[in-house]
Parts: structure tokens; sequence; C-alpha cells
């Protein structure tokens, strides 16, 4: 299948999101890593924002065509190429509405509020044990949805994996590292993010842009950034 595809994108929740989609349906693309935490802001360029307005990682080239938002791009790569439903499922069925509602769960619920979590917990500059609280707790009842879920389903939209596993999944894979949330509390999404782990194409997929850290080393870097949130005084008024 030919493409004219690049993805500018960094290895976050949403950078793998898009990468772990073009691999899953075989695709070749090239690749524009955008490092988001250097002080450069190198998704702020004016380049870049020709390709995405907003200055967020992922965006997509498709040839002349641009795609940003990850459940845009994902809907996008399904859209043209999955002419066989790899995973997704045929326009205007049953199934495929309901993988339209787990992919936009993850981009209107999960995503935010996990990101507000990470945030707090793990980069912000002052502390605030109110906000841990709230988007912390607010996760694990999102997660506490997914779970219920997936006790009835294999997989989020029904039988097959698709576009709204591979964007919940993206999510949920960084609950220990992250938040450290034990997944052991909801055993059917813990069992479901392990079986999506084990897929080669996914295996591929996080690893884009190619990191040089091992997991190790990325799990060591987070335990640091929530021990500097900890020695903080919160900045809560009680």
């Amino acid at each position: 299948m030919s493409s004219n595809i690049t993805l500018y994108t960094w290895p976050t929740p949403n950078g793998i999101k898009a990468s772990i989609t073009l691999e899953e349906l075989g695709l070749p693309y090239k690749t524009e890593g955008l490092d988001i935490s250097s002080s450069a802001n190198p998704q702020k360029e004016e380049w870049f924002l020709k390709i995405n307005p907003n200055g967020r990682i992922p965006a997509l080239l498709d040839g002349s065509q641009r795609v940003f938002e990850s459940g845009a791009i994902m809907t996008y790569l399904v859209d043209k190429y999955d002419n066989d439903r790899k995973i997704s499922y045929a326009p205007g069925t049953p199934e495929q509405v309901e993988q339209t509602s787990w992919l936009m769960f993850q981009m209107g619920g999960l995503g935010p509020m996990q990101g507000q979590a990470n945030h707090f917990r793990l980069f912000a500059n002052t502390r605030s044990d109110y906000a841990i609280k709230r988007y912390v707790d607010e996760t694990r009842r999102l997660y506490s949805v997914l779970e219920s879920r997936l006790k009835e389903s294999p997989y989020l939209a029904g039988e097959k994996y698709t576009i709204a596993d591979i964007a919940n999944f993206s999510w949920v894979r960084g609950a220990g590292v992250f938040l450290e949330i034990d997944l052991s509390e909801f055993p059917a999404l813990k069992k479901w993010v392990e079986e999506i782990d084990k897929r080669a194409a996914v295996q591929k997929g996080v690893d884009v842009p190619h990191s040089t850290r091992t997991p190790e080393q990325k799990a060591e870097f987070f335990r640091n950034c929530r021990a500097k949130v900890d020695a903080m005084t919160t900045s809560d008024q009680h």
C-alpha cells in the first residue's frame, strides 16, 4: 500500500497512539521527532504551526493533507487505509459507533483527566494535594469504567481490537510508572493491557521515535519527578 506519510511526534501517550496505528496498518511512514521537553519548544515553531495550528504533537502529513489531534489522525488512517478492517469496524455499523464512543471516551475523559494527574503528580512547579487527589481519583474512576466494559467484552468496541483500544491503552499502560496505580485493582483492565502490550506492532509503535533510554531508566526518571513533587510544601490553603 503506497503512502507519503510523515508523522511528527514524541513518545507520549498521545504520540504513540498515532505510531501504533500506523504500525498496525503496516503503512510506511517517516518520523520527525519533536522533543516537547526541550526549552526550544520545537512544536511552537512557525513551520510546525502550519501543520498543527495548536502547536501540539502528534501531527501528520499525508502528501499535502495535514491531520492534527491524535483521535483525528487515527480516524483518518483507518478511514483511508484500513480496507480490510484490521483495527476498525465498517462505517455505519453498530460496532463502529461503539468504537467511536470509546475513542471519544479517551479523548474527552481519560486523556485530559490522567494528563492533569500526570502533571500535578510529576511536573508541577508547586505541590497541590487537592489537585493530585482530584485528578488521580478521577483517573481511577475512569479506569473502573473501562474495567466494567472489559468484564463483559474482550475489547472496548466488541469482539475485535480497534483504534478505541489503542487510544485507551496508550494512557493506561503508564498507570504504574506515572501515578503508582496498581492495575491489580482492575483485573480485567490489567489483562487487556498485558495482551495488547504483546502485539508486535504495539512494541514497535511505543518506541517511536526510538529512545536510547531503557524502561528502567524511564521509570527512574519518573520516580525522581515524583520525589521532587513530594518534597514540596503543598500550596493548598488550610
